[in-house]
């Protein structure tokens, strides 16, 4: 039922507006609100802390500022959250950014989903258990008695040719075949000379052929649990559930994906194409109030991240301890016990234009889907950008950014320069050194001693050109 209120609170943030800006916008705020084809939105999320603009833009009103009633509801999984934002239960959602580029080519559920805004950038780690941390140790450079950052995977790879010699498979834990945590610990395990595996669907979805590390999905909260158990030997996700695992005293960090990838992009808000043709005027106002909680959380030095993470800790949201919440998100990341190590960029939600859907980003994750047979067949390099500019949609949050500038909510100087191409210059800051060129992803792919390129193709579970 519709909360009663809601008018009033309406025509309050309409005069609190009207304190702050010219007539002319209020006049253009008012019939933005006017405007608006859907009112009441329900929105999903999975229990993470990189939800937060979501949780931001409900608690601090950013959503009632743009005449919007919305609920914001916990999902099991990364599955059916997709599945419900397709079939229409669900609005739009929290999602991994290669859930929209993963449903538009047609790899596992076949839908056309659109971006028009990145939820933050980094926030995501690669831990193991105690057991397997004491087995890579002695391969572990070491300073001062403390292990030197980042920690290759060439680390690793002796204690996993041991169990292969040993005939036991070892198996780690991501969260979604087409999450950026899949594709960051494949990129991990690789550089360190590590097979992850290949995908040859429809036939293998199973993403382990000719494997040395077995990697399977497990649902975020559910990674520490399991590794406890001693189901899998590590794990790829967010927080806080590497930081869970260092609490509990029962795994190890070894690596941030800001150390594999600098400033990746890692999740999305994503709505159905249909969704976003239907109710444009109400896709742009929900993108306004999200890019106002991204502001918001990076304010000042992120003066605001520890009431963020009093809100996060809400059962309704992550539930997870707030001094777990706190240990990432308020600047500093603890890899062993006791082991804490300043990191203010590892959670970043607006600075770096991290809320801006970039091209390149897109192009950087359909180039992972080829690289391990998610894409089977070649393609070429003009496909890449056709599916990116299907999906990521910076015309649209660029219309949200001028009307916050026109409002005086925000500043031009905070959002990319009109004329931006989509794409971010050359890319260096990668643990194997290797250059990405958003541009040329054929040519990027070559650059990867293990992975396909060029016209390979996995046939029969074995690499074919």
């Amino acid at each position: 039922m519709k909360n009663t209120k809601f008018p009033l609170k309406k025509l309050a943030a309409a005069l609190s507006i009207g304190l702050a800006v010219s007539s002319l916008s209020i006049s253009t705020s008012a019939n933005a609100v006017e405007n608006l084809e859907k009112e009441e939105l329900k929105f999903g999320f999975i229990k993470l802390t990189d939800m937060a603009p979501l949780a931001i833009a409900y608690e601090k009103g950013y959503f009632e500022d743009e005449g919007l009633y919305v609920q914001v509801q916990a999902q099991a999984n990364w599955k059916v959250l997709l599945d419900r934002v397709i079939n229409g239960e669900l609005d739009g959602a929290h999602m991994l950014a290669g859930q929209p580029l993963g449903a538009t080519i047609g790899f596992g559920t076949k839908a056309d989903i659109v971006t028009a805004f990145s939820m933050d950038l980094n926030g995501n780690a690669i831990t193991v258990s105690n057991d397997i941390w004491k087995q890579m140790k002695p391969y572990v450079p070491m300073e001062g008695g403390k292990p030197v950052h980042p920690i290759n995977a060439s680390s690793l790879k002796p204690v996993v040719e041991k169990y292969k010699a040993e005939g036991k498979p070892f198996n780690m834990g991501m969260v979604f075949p087409v999450s950026t945590h899949n594709y960051e610990l494949r990129y991990w395990l690789a550089a360190g000379g590590i097979k992850p595996g290949y995908y040859s669907p429809p036939q293998d979805t199973s993403g382990q052929i000719d494997a040395d590390a077995l990697l399977s999905v497990t649902p975020p909260p559910q990674m520490p649990a399991t590794m406890e158990a001693g189901t899998i030997y590590g794990y790829c996700v967010g927080e806080p559930w590497n930081q869970q695992a260092v609490f509990k005293g029962i795994g190890v960090p070894v690596i941030t994906d800001y150390e594999i990838w600098k400033d990746n992009p890692e999740k999305v808000f994503g709505v159905s194409k249909e969704w976003a043709d239907k109710y444009p005027n109400t896709h742009i106002a929900v993108v306004k109030a999200l890019i106002r909680a991204a502001m918001w959380l990076d304010a000042d030095n992120n003066k605001n991240r520890p009431e963020a993470v009093k809100i996060l800790s809400e059962s309704k949201y992550v539930g997870a301890d707030y001094d777990v919440i706190a240990n990432s998100m308020t600047g500093t990341f603890e890899y062993e016990k006791g082991d804490k190590r300043p990191m203010p960029d590892f959670n970043t939600f607006f600075r770096n234009n991290a809320t801006y859907p970039y091209y390149s980003d897109a192009i950087w994750y359909l180039t992972q889907m080829r690289r391990w047979g998610q894409v089977n067949e070649p393609k070429d390099d003009a496909w890449f950008m056709d599916i990116a500019k299907k999906v990521y949609r910076p015309d649209i949050y660029m219309a949200a950014a001028k009307e916050l500038v026109a409002e005086g909510k925000a500043k031009a100087t905070d959002f990319p320069a009109d004329g931006e191409t989509g794409f971010k210059p050359a890319q260096t800051h990668f643990i194997d050194g290797v250059v990405y060129d958003g541009s040329k992803p054929n040519e990027y792919l070559t650059k990867f001693p293990i992975g396909l390129k060029g016209t390979e193709k996995v046939v029969g579970g074995k690499i074919v050109k």
